[in-house]
């Protein structure tokens, strides 16, 4: 392992319309700031899907036939260096930032954090793992200069579980 910063290897693709998807340097940017694993290399692919595409992924991996706003596949690495997929649908996540009353960006980035710490091996299937993961969210997205996206909601995220999909 190195002490480094890792070296990305960033794919966007956008399989969604819209014009309110953030520009690839915000992408870059946060995705960089989730980068907490001591590793080489990282290679991450970050698709923006429509709802029937993150429907039938997350029927697939998680047997939950709904749209989701974010799916995590982690790369098998024989090196250990992190990475994998980032699925984030476009119309769920503009649908929660106007229901939350976030702004796209504040969400999409939560959003990216979250599935990036994912890749890097961060789960909220306990209540000890989701409160690190929360932790370390809440500190990426501040350093990001972004608002704790916690604050707003009386329950922690603990309620979400992952498959072999994470979400």
């Amino acid at each position: 392992m190195t002490s480094s910063r890792p070296q990305l290897s960033l794919a966007v693709q956008f399989a969604a319309a819209g014009d309110y998807l953030p520009a690839r340097r915000l992408l870059r940017r946060w995705i960089k700031a989730a980068l907490v694993a001591d590793a080489a290399n990282v290679t991450v692919v970050l698709r923006f899907v429509e709802e029937a595409e993150s429907r039938a992924l997350n029927r697939r991996h998680r047997r939950k036939d709904r749209p989701t706003n974010v799916l995590s596949f982690v790369y098998d690495d024989e090196h250990g260096a992190p990475g994998g997929d980032i699925v984030l649908c476009a119309p769920v996540l503009r649908r929660e930032a106007m229901q939350q009353g976030k702004s796209l960006a504040a969400h999409c980035a939560h959003l990216v954090v979250h599935g990036m710490l994912h890749l890097q091996g961060y789960d909220h299937e306990r209540a000890a793992e989701a409160a690190r993961m929360e932790a370390q969210e809440i500190a990426i997205l501040a350093g990001l200069g972004f608002d704790n996206p916690y604050a707003a909601y009386s329950a922690p995220a603990t309620n979400l579980r992952r498959r072999s999909a994470r979400r």
